[in-house]
């Protein structure tokens, strides 16, 4: 009995301490979304590496990524403003903070 009841608490007690950990932000690391700056520049480092990349290449790379990208902000700002569109002015203001609620942090 005394055995178990030992087994038990020395489980409640790293139940707890991962708890507390994971409570102060140790799983917390955002990764930045690859549309803002911190996040191309991470993207692009990376399939540098992995890809092992030669200068010319990364030079390429780093040009299509960009085309891309650009591509990416043109149609997400499209969308924004066909949907926006379709909305009353009380909606909008809805959308408006549902989309502040989803920026990375």
């Amino acid at each position: 009995m005394a055995c178990a009841v030992a087994l038990a608490l020395v489980f409640l007690c790293g139940a707890a301490a991962g708890a507390l950990v994971m409570d102060f932000g140790v799983h917390r690391t955002r990764i930045p979304s690859f549309e803002t700056p911190a996040g191309k520049a991470l993207y692009f480092e990376r399939m540098q590496k992995e890809l092992n990349l030669t200068p010319a290449q990364s030079e390429q790379m780093q040009s299509v990524l960009n085309d891309f990208w650009q591509y990416y902000r043109t149609v997400l700002s499209d969308g924004k403003q066909r949907v926006e569109a379709l909305l009353n002015d009380e909606q909008r203001a809805k959308f408006e903070k549902m989309l502040q609620q989803q920026l990375p942090r």
